[in-house]
C-alpha cells in the first residue's frame, strides 16, 4: 500500500471511531499533550485518566507546575510508579519557564533537550499541539507497525528501533499530522492489541503481513526473558507513644528519588545502632509478614520490622532532621514508594485480619 494510502484509511477509521473523549483531547494545549504522554507511558489510559485530571487540578499550567514544591509533584504522582518520571516533569517545567519563558519551544530537537522528553513525546507534542509534522513511535504505533510490516525482532534492539522510526518518519503525513498520530496510538490502543487484536475490524488488515502470516501476535517480538536479581531489605516501621510512625525523605537520586519512606537496614542487628543514632528507645518489636515488590530489573524483598519506641523528646528531634512522624491514614502530601503506601494503609486499618499483618 501507497503511504498516501495508509495514511488515507487510518484517518479514515480515525474519524468515524477514534477516541475523542480522553481528557487531554479537550482544550488541546503543548503542557496537556506533554502531562498525558509521560503519564501514559508504562500505564494504562483507565489508570491515567483520574491522575490527570488531579494533576490538571493542581497544576493548571507550566507555570503552577514549576512553582510548585517537589514534594507536591511526588504526592500526586503516588501510584504511578517511575518516579523519575514526576522529577522529570518538574525539572522540565523549571526549565520551560526559566528558559522558554513558560512557552514550549517549537521543535522537536529541542524539545528533547527538556528532562524526561524523548524523541516519541517530542514529536506527540509537535504534532497533536502544534500541528508540526513529525513522526511519533510509542508502544502501540510500534505494535501496529512492527505488524503491518512483519518486523522482526524486538523493538528494544538498535537495529529493530531503527527500522520502526523509519516507517513512523515514511507514513507520518504533513496534513492532519495531530489526528494521524492520535489515530495511530488509537489503532494500537483499541484495535491492534498485545493480545486478541481485532483483525476484522482494521482498516489496515487487508495489507498487513503479520496477519497474512497467520499469528499477529508474534510481532513485535518480545524483549528477551533473563532471570531478576533479588535484594533483600528491612524496613523499620518506627511508632510512637501516639501511634505516629517516622517517615524519612530519601535523597533527590536513585531509587524512590526525593520520596519520603520507611528508614531501612539491611537485617535486624542494626537496629539498636541505628536506634542509638536516632535517640530512641525500644519498648517493644514486631516483625511483620514479609512480601515482594517488583522493578523491572530485580526484585525487592521487603521485611517490615514494627517497633514502637519511647521517649518522646527525642522523638521530637528526629523529626527536624528530613524525618516526619505522621498518622498512617494522614502522611501529608507527601510522594510515597507503592510499598510504603501499602505499608501505611495496613498500619492504619483497624481489621486485626488484614493480610499484612
Amino acid at each position: 500500500m501507497r503511504a498516501t494510502d495508509f495514511r488515507q484509511k487510518v484517518l479514515r477509521w480515525f474519524d468515524r471511531h477514534g477516541r475523542d473523549d480522553l481528557p487531554w483531547q479537550q482544550r488541546i494545549t503543548p503542557y496537556r499533550v506533554w502531562i498525558s504522554e509521560i503519564m501514559l507511558q508504562q500505564t494504562r489510559v483507565a489508570t491515567v485518566i483520574p491522575y490527570f485530571e488531579r494533576f490538571m487540578a493542581a497544576f493548571p499550567d507550566v507555570r503552577a507546575l514549576a512553582r510548585a514544591d517537589q514534594d507536591q509533584v511526588l504526592h500526586l504522582w503516588t501510584g504511578l510508579g517511575y518516579y523519575a518520571r514526576a522529577r522529570n516533569l518538574h525539572r522540565a517545567a523549571i526549565q520551560v519557564v526559566n528558559e522558554y519563558g513558560g512557552e514550549f519551544p517549537r521543535n522537536v530537537d529541542e524539545l528533547q533537550k527538556l528532562p524526561g522528553i524523548g524523541r516519541s513525546t517530542a514529536g506527540a507534542i509537535a504534532s497533536i499541539a502544534m500541528g508540526i509534522r513529525a513522526p511519533i513511535l510509542d508502544g502501540n504505533v510500534k505494535r501496529v507497525l512492527a505488524r503491518y510490516h512483519a518486523v522482526p525482532g524486538w523493538p528494544g534492539e538498535t537495529a529493530v528501533s531503527r527500522r520502526l522510526w523509519e516507517l513512523a518518519e515514511h507514513y507520518t503525513p504533513s496534513k492532519r499530522v495531530g489526528d494521524y498520530s492520535q489515530a495511530m496510538m488509537d489503532l494500537g490502543a483499541t484495535l491492534c492489541t498485545q493480545t486478541s487484536p481485532d483483525c476484522d475490524r482494521c482498516p489496515l488488515a487487508r495489507h498487513c503481513a503479520a496477519r497474512a502470516e497467520g499469528n499477529p501476535e508474534a510481532y513485535p517480538y518480545p524483549k528477551p526473558k533473563k532471570q531478576l536479581p533479588v535484594h533483600q531489605t528491612t524496613m523499620v516501621l518506627l511508632t510512637d507513644d501516639e501511634d505516629r510512625v517516622l517517615l524519612e525523605q530519601r535523597p533527590p537520586a536513585g531509587l524512590w528519588g526525593g520520596l519520603w519512606s520507611f528508614p531501612e537496614l539491611q537485617d535486624a542487628e542494626e537496629l539498636p545502632a541505628f536506634l542509638q543514632r536516632l535517640g530512641l528507645r525500644e519498648r517493644e518489636r514486631g516483625r511483620l509478614r514479609p512480601f515482594r515488590h517488583s522493578f523491572s530489573h530485580y526484585h525487592l524483598d521487603i521485611t517490615p520490622l514494627k517497633v514502637r519506641v519511647r521517649d518522646a523528646a527525642g522523638a521530637g528531634a528526629v523529626a527536624e532532621n528530613g524525618h516526619a512522624w505522621v498518622a498512617p491514614d494522614e502522611p501529608g502530601e507527601r510522594g510515597l514508594a507503592a510499598p510504603v503506601k501499602k505499608l501505611l494503609d495496613r498500619l492504619g486499618d483497624p481489621d486485626p485480619q488484614n493480610e499484612l499483618f
